[in-house]
């Protein structure tokens, strides 16, 4: 079986432990491994709060998000069999082109649990990642770029791209430990 889940979220710090429990929630039910679990939510945290920091064309993001999801945030979920349901907020006011209405921009994550393995995707509307990330230069000691050097530690396989014009895009992936409980584990 195969979980996948989306979310359109705006660029506010609230958004990042939103993103974190869904995850948690996610493979807690269908009962991955808790350190597996743990691994890749530290990793998402890490990918988001990049993503609200530097992903948008807005210097400074909203904050003070207490929980749920904001005006425009939204969120898709589906299974192997094809089913999907997805939820939002009635008021419909995202800006076309996938950004919120105040102009902070927005950014999206998508998880996919699929047989043993896990693929996490955050991407974002912002300048894209400077060069050297996306030639894999190992970060210094300095203030910014540990977050990076930290989803490659949790990760298996990790992936740093810019999309022209578009934004950047972290994807990573982690294989997948089972309890000996879980709904899905592969046989």
């Amino acid at each position: 079986m195969s979980i996948w889940w989306s979310l359109h979220l705006r660029r506010e710090a609230a958004s990042v432990p939103l993103a974190r429990r869904l995850l948690l929630g996610t493979m807690e039910t269908a009962g991955v491994d808790p350190d597996i679990s743990f691994d890749l939510s530290v990793a998402l945290s890490e990918a988001c709060a990049n993503a609200v920091e530097h992903g948008g064309r807005e210097a400074v993001p909203r904050s003070g998000h207490t929980g749920g999801t904001a005006a425009g945030d939204t969120a898709s979920y589906g299974t192997a069999s094809g089913d999907t349901a997805s939820y939002g907020t009635a008021s419909g006011d995202t800006a076309p082109g996938g950004g919120s209405p105040d102009g902070t921009g927005a950014y999206h994550v998508t998880a996919y649990l699929d047989g043993d393995r896990c693929r996490i995707e955050v991407s974002d509307s912002g300048p894209g990642f400077p060069p050297a990330t996306v030639a894999r230069r190992r970060p210094s000691l300095a203030e910014h770029g540990r977050g990076l050097h930290l989803i490659e530690e949790l990760a298996d396989h990790v992936r740093f791209r810019n999309r022209p014009g578009r934004g950047a895009v972290v994807s990573f992936d982690k294989m997948l430990k089972w309890r000996d409980d879980s709904l899905l584990k592969v046989s």
